[in-house]
């Protein structure tokens, strides 16, 4: 069984990416990282999921770059936006993909594994340039100029498989694969308890996406209710 390093945020996407990567038979080592955010409540989820979906390992990876500040994930000092915005929204977390899928690659190598895959979309999240095809093809390209592993013809491969669908699409294909997306959770700015804002863009992106694909929406929001509903 091939092994694949897995990043898993906690969220309903990643979920959805590690339940496509068992199912394409990989033996899937989960990766996570507590990078200075703003709440550890998802690092919470990320290990439901990864139990749940039956990772062969998963791993917590202490590794603070909240200091650099830029981005109201990791930076009290700025404000999570509760309206949409134009542009790249400040919930961008500087370099924060290639951080991430750097620590991934060495990782795969170690383990002698070859695919990598990340929970990325471009349709609902068009302003960060880290979700991009072209960001994905271009780590890969770096991943087999500069390891060993790619000097010696052992490639990687960096999956991102849903680049391309809308979150009702992700959402259909988690569910067909068994995924509990009551285990996960998407809010900026979840209280205590867990539950979503139903406000953050986070939130809102979810919701629909549940709305338009029929399923009923499984988040504890603080409202008691999804976003316009």
């Amino acid at each position: 069984m091939p092994r694949a390093v897995v990043l898993i945020s906690g969220g309903l996407d990643s979920a959805t990416v590690l339940a496509i990567a068992r199912e394409r038979g990989c033996e899937c080592y989960g990766l996570s990282f507590d990078y200075g955010q703003r709440h550890r409540i998802e690092l919470d989820a990320a290990r439901r999921v990864a139990a749940s979906l039956g990772a062969a390992a998963h791993r917590v990876v202490p590794l603070d770059i909240g200091w650099m500040g830029g981005s109201a994930l990791t930076d009290t000092r700025l404000n999570v936006p509760h309206q949409p915005s134009a542009g790249i929204p400040i919930t961008y977390v500087p370099a924060r993909n290639t951080i991430f899928l750097s620590v991934a690659l060495g990782w795969a190598e170690v383990l002698n594994a070859r695919d990598i895959f990340i929970g990325v979309n471009a349709v609902d999240y068009a302003g960060y340039p880290d979700c991009r095809p072209e960001f994905i093809q271009a780590f890969q390209n770096l991943a087999n100029l500069g390891t060993r592993a790619g000097l010696e013809g052992r490639g990687f491969r960096v999956h991102a498989p849903l680049i391309s669908l809308s979150k009702a699409e992700i959402i259909a294909t988690g569910v067909r694969l068994g995924v509990d997306y009551a285990l996960t959770l998407s809010c900026y700015e979840p209280d205590a308890a867990g539950r979503a804002c139903g406000t953050c863009d986070s939130c809102r992106v979810r919701a629909q996406g549940f709305a338009a694909a029929g399923i009923p929406d499984p988040t504890p929001y603080m409202s008691g209710r999804p976003p316009d509903s």
